[in-house]
C-alpha cells in the first residue's frame, strides 16, 4: 500500500521536508520524526528540513539555495494546501510527496497520501513507516509521540483509540522521558499564566460561544509575538459548560492578514471554516482574513451555526 513512498525515498538522494506555516507539534514531530526515519535507513543521503521557526522547533531549520531543490524530492507532511507550506520552494523539486491527515482536498501537483482516519498526521507516518518496516531510533519516536500527544489534545480527540493508544504504546518503547516530554510542552514560566489571565479578561463570551480579537495594537501593548497569541491562547476558553465553539483572531504583521484559530466541543465547524479558504480537523480548524470586516462575518456565521445546532437538538428531544 505504502510502496511509492519507499520507492521515491530510495530514489533521490537529496530530500527536503516541509510542514505547514506557524507550526503547531504534531506539524514539527511528524517533520523531525521523518527527517531521523530517513537518515538512520539511508545515512548516505542528503536530507533538509526546512521552514518557519517557533517555541516547538527544538532543532534548527535547515537554510538551504534554491539549487539544491534541484533534482530532489520534497515530502510535506501535515498540510496539503499550497497556501500553508512553510517554504514554498517545493515548486523547485523534481517530484514531491505529500503526507497528510487533514480533511482538505490537495491542489498541489504532487503523490498524495491523505487518509483523514487519523487523529494527527504523527500517528499516520507511523503507521506507513512501520508497515515499510523502518527502525524507528529513539529520536524518531520521540517526535511523533510528541506529535500524537498535541494533536488529540493528550488522547482526548481520538478518531480510533484503540489504534492511537497501540501506535503511542509502540513509540514509548524507544524508553525516552515521557514526563520531560510532557514538562517541556505544558509546564510554562509564571509570567506567561499571568499573560494568559490577562488574555482570558479580553474573550468575549456571548450565548454559547466566545470569541477573541487581537490587533496589530493589541499585540505591540501586550509584547507578544502572533503564533503565541493566536494558537498559544485560543484554548483559554476552552472546558466552558456554557461554550460549545471558541474563537481566536490575531495580526500577523508577516502576511498581513488575520489568523484565525477555531475550536469546538461536540460540533463540526471544519466546513465553515473550508468557505473561508481554511480547513483542519472537524473540531480544530483554522482560516486567514484579509480584514476584520470578514472576521466579523464569520463570527456570524458561527453565531448562525450554533443556533442551527441548537434548534436540531431541541427537534430530536
Amino acid at each position: 500500500m505504502y510502496k511509492k513512498i519507499a520507492q521515491l525515498i530510495k530514489k533521490y538522494h537529496t530530500i527536503i521536508i516541509h510542514r505547514h506555516k506557524n507550526p503547531d507539534m504534531d506539524a514539527i514531530g511528524s517533520q523531525m520524526g521523518l527527517y531521523y526515519l530517513i537518515k538512520t535507513r539511508y545515512p548516505q543521503k542528503l536530507v533538509f528540513v526546512v521552514g518557519d521557526e517557533n517555541r516547538y522547533t527544538k532543532e534548527k531549520m535547515n537554510v538551504i539555495a534554491d539549487n539544491i531543490f534541484e533534482d530532489s524530492l520534497s515530502i510535506i507532511v501535515d498540510v496539503a494546501v499550497s497556501e500553508m507550506v512553510s517554504d514554498e520552494r517545493y515548486l523547485l523539486a523534481k517530484e514531491v510527496l505529500i503526507i497528510d491527515h487533514h480533511t482538505n482536498d490537495t491542489n498541489i501537483k504532487a503523490t498524495t497520501f491523505i487518509d483523514s482516519s487519523y487523529s494527527s498526521a504523527a500517528e499516520y507516518l507511523t503507521t506507513i513507516f512501520r508497515t515499510l518496516k523502518y527502525k524507528f531510533t529513539v529520536e524518531a519516536s520521540y517526535y511523533f509521540y510528541a506529535g500524537i500527544v498535541t494533536d488529540t489534545g493528550r488522547f482526548q480527540y481520538l478518531k480510533n483509540a484503540s489504534s492511537t493508544f497501540e501506535t503511542a504504546a509502540f513509540l514509548t518503547k524507544a524508553e525516552f522521558n515521557v514526563l520531560a516530554l510532557y514538562d517541556w510542552l505544558y509546564v510554562e514560566p509564571l509570567e506567561r499564566r499571568l499573560l494568559k489571565q490577562k488574555f482570558a479578561s479580553r474573550f468575549v463570551f456571548e450565548e454559547g460561544i466566545a470569541y477573541l480579537k487581537n490587533t496589530k495594537e493589541d499585540l505591540e501593548k501586550l509584547d507578544i509575538d502572533t503564533f503565541s497569541a493566536s494558537r498559544g491562547m485560543v484554548n483559554i476558553a476552552s472546558g466552558i459548560e456554557e461554550i460549545k465553539i471558541w474563537l481566536n483572531f490575531t495580526y500577523d504583521k508577516d502576511t498581513n492578514k488575520i489568523i484565525g484559530e477555531f475550536r469546538s466541543r461536540g460540533i463540526v465547524i471544519v466546513e465553515l471554516a473550508k468557505r473561508y479558504g481554511g480547513g483542519g480537523h472537524n473540531y480544530a480548524c483554522g482560516a486567514s482574513f484579509e480584514s476584520w470586516e470578514k472576521v466579523d462575518e464569520i463570527i456570524k456565521e458561527y453565531k448562525k451555526l450554533l443556533e442551527e445546532e441548537d434548534d436540531s437538538e431541541t427537534i430530536t428531544t
